[in-house]
């Protein structure tokens, strides 16, 4: 599935290094820096070597073809269309993802993310299939993965979920999910509470955002069923992608999205474990303080034997908001309905009943 071009046969190791100067070298200097250069040549010489060393003008002539192969092979690493250079390292450490960092995720600074197509559209917000990988012929010794307690993956799948401003945004109850909750800066919230102001429509899109990438992040560390946040830039959550890779006819691999809820019929014994397993991430979501505020067969996904809760932005605060218990009550109801209809014998008023208990 790689997405890069072919690096050249031949490069320079002098030019991989870094080693090029702007400054051409003089006619006396041109033997010695030729012999130099052929010896350091990866793989066939080139033809141009058959020329004659004694003439300095074909030395001239060398030196330029050499230059042309090392501008062709930077080029070959820079991003093409639809591509942009990894972003972990351009976001501050609080916006990245909890430690320990998992396995699979890639933190080279060498590496391309590439956009692969829309995965889903929302209210809020759109969800983006994003592969990272570093390309081939890549320097190994720009960047340490290990000085950050990141593994050596050269290439995982991403999702970025890139929220919309108020302008274009279809969700309408945010007054509901919003109560109690409150900004890093005071000016930021009188900001939101004016909903007329550029401003505060913008400050407002960056909070949806920002509630997402916290809740995952808290749930995450706690050991809540949901994807692992990665980063967050601006309006832009980049979260794990819970799916699986398959051939397709051509034998080419394709990313295939693990399939929501609603849309499994379980065994009686699965059906079993997917409540455990929901109840589970609901009671760790409540003793963080949480309600999930739109669980819904919708916002859970069945990855083979497990589950995945997924759209957190509108988490509600259990202590802040007056609503929360209203809305706790409307997450318990929607999936034990979901539950009751597969032959589940399931209480919705009791998992409230527990839920409260947890959390307070």
């Amino acid at each position: 599935m790689s997405r890069f071009p072919e690096a050249p046969k031949s490069l320079l190791i002098r030019a991989a290094r870094g080693d090029r100067s702007d400054t051409r070298p003089t006619a006396a200097e041109r033997p010695r820096r030729a012999r130099g250069g052929r010896e350091d040549l990866e793989g066939p010489h080139p033809s141009t070597f058959e020329a004659d060393l004694s003439d300095a003008d074909e030395y001239g002539s060398l030196d330029d073809r050499l230059g042309d192969a090392y501008d062709a092979a930077i080029d070959s690493t820079q991003p093409g269309p639809g591509q942009r250079w990894s972003t972990w390292r351009s976001v501050a450490k609080g916006q990245r993802g909890p430690e320990p960092l998992p396995e699979w995720l890639v933190t080279r600074d060498a590496a391309f993310d590439t956009e692969l197509g829309i995965l889903k559209t929302g209210k809020e917000a759109d969800a983006f299939l994003l592969e990272r990988a570093v390309p081939p012929g890549a320097d190994p010794a720009s960047d340490d993965p290990a000085s950050d307690g990141a593994g050596a993956a050269e290439r995982c799948l991403l999702v970025a979920k890139r929220y919309r401003s108020l302008d274009h945004g279809q969700f309408h109850r945010g007054t509901e999910y919003n109560e109690g909750r409150r900004t890093r800066r005071t000016r930021d919230q009188r900001a939101m509470e004016d909903r007329k102001s550029a401003w505060g429509r913008a400050v407002s899109a960056t909070q949806w955002a920002d509630a997402e990438f916290i809740a995952l992040r808290d749930a995450w560390s706690a050991g809540a069923p949901v994807p692992y946040p990665v980063q967050i830039d601006g309006t832009e959550v980049l979260m794990e992608f819970i799916g699986t890779e398959e051939p397709d006819e051509s034998g080419d691999m394709q990313a295939v999205a693990a399939p929501r809820l609603t849309r499994e019929r379980p065994s009686d014994d699965l059906l079993e474990s997917y409540w455990e397993q929901l109840t589970h991430g609901m009671s760790v979501l409540a003793r963080l303080g949480f309600a999930h505020g739109d669980l819904s067969p919708y916002n859970i996904l069945a990855d083979g034997e497990r589950l995945v809760i997924i759209d957190l932005p509108q988490v509600v605060d259990l202590a802040a908001n007056p609503f929360a218990s209203e809305v706790l009550l409307r997450d318990c109801r929607t999936v034990s309905a979901w539950f009751a209809a597969r032959g589940l014998d399931v209480d919705p008023d009791a998992l409230f009943a527990d839920l409260l208990a947890q959390a307070f």
